[in-house]
């Protein structure tokens, strides 16, 4: 992850604006979201975006916030449903913003501070899922849980 504000030191903003402008163009970096770039990665198929993991991990080393998966990636990572989320979505302390990688689309929603207490330890997981799965399903939900997080210790 790049922004303008680590180059100042070589010159004016206006001039880093437009060499990272440029740099996007030639298929070099890629823009993410506002003022924010990342380098392209080269595989052996060719040129392609980072991976979502490799950019969330980037913004929480770059700002410090906390970002957590979504509850329906919890539940779905635990194996209280079969459903991949289409979309996907984060939690995190920071603003809520969109990040833009190659075609996919990340959203970052600001979420309450409780619910990302505990991180990404697996209490932290069953809390988000179980607020997603709602009322109605958590019983059985807790079931499951039981059996998944026993194996987990």
């Amino acid at each position: 992850m790049l922004s303008p504000k680590e180059f100042l030191h070589l010159g004016t903003r206006a001039a880093i604006d437009q060499t990272l402008t440029r740099l996007t163009k030639e298929g070099v970096l890629l823009g993410v979201g506002r003022g924010v770039y990342a380098l392209l990665v080269q595989g052996r198929f060719g040129v392609r975006p980072p991976s979502t993991e490799s950019v969330v991990e980037a913004i929480e080393a770059a700002s410090g916030e906390v970002v957590v998966p979504s509850g329906a990636a919890e539940a779905n990572a635990l194996g209280l449903m079969t459903q991949v989320p289409i979309k996907e979505i984060y939690l995190t302390t920071g603003p809520s913003r969109r990040l833009h990688l190659g075609h996919r689309v990340v959203e970052l929603k600001h979420g309450n501070r409780w619910q990302m207490s505990m991180g990404k330890r697996p209490a932290g997981q069953a809390i988000r899922a179980l607020l997603w799965l709602g009322p109605d399903q958590a019983p059985a939900a807790l079931q499951t849980l039981h059996g998944v997080l026993e194996t987990q210790e």
